[in-house]
């Protein structure tokens, strides 16, 4: 099997088991399993139901852990990552659109 069937260079491909993610972004798992229950981010799950974060969700908890270190709350922090997903969306659609 190559390593693109097994998804391996996709970034959104959960990789991570929360214990090597929490320590790959320097947080607790307890943190981890909060965010989520909050909804600033959605890891894949297993068949067993068995958390697996991505790439992207490494970087998406390094975003969370810049923000705290900013003193926003996890309410201002949703807002944040709500707004910069909007940018990115409108950038892209900017790029694709015919001058």
């Amino acid at each position: 099997m190559t390593s693109e069937a097994t998804g391996e260079n996709d970034p959104e491909h959960g990789l991570y088991g929360i214990t090597v993610a929490a320590d790959l972004v320097g947080m607790g798992v307890q943190n981890l399993r909060l965010y989520e229950a909050r909804g600033l981010l959605r890891p894949s799950r297993t068949a067993g139901g068995t958390r697996r974060y991505s790439d992207n969700d490494l970087v998406r908890l390094r975003r969370i852990g810049q923000l705290l270190d900013e003193g926003l709350n996890l309410a201002g922090i949703e807002k944040v990552l709500g707004l910069e997903t909007k940018v990115r969306k409108l950038e892209s659609a900017a790029r694709r659109r015919p001058r």
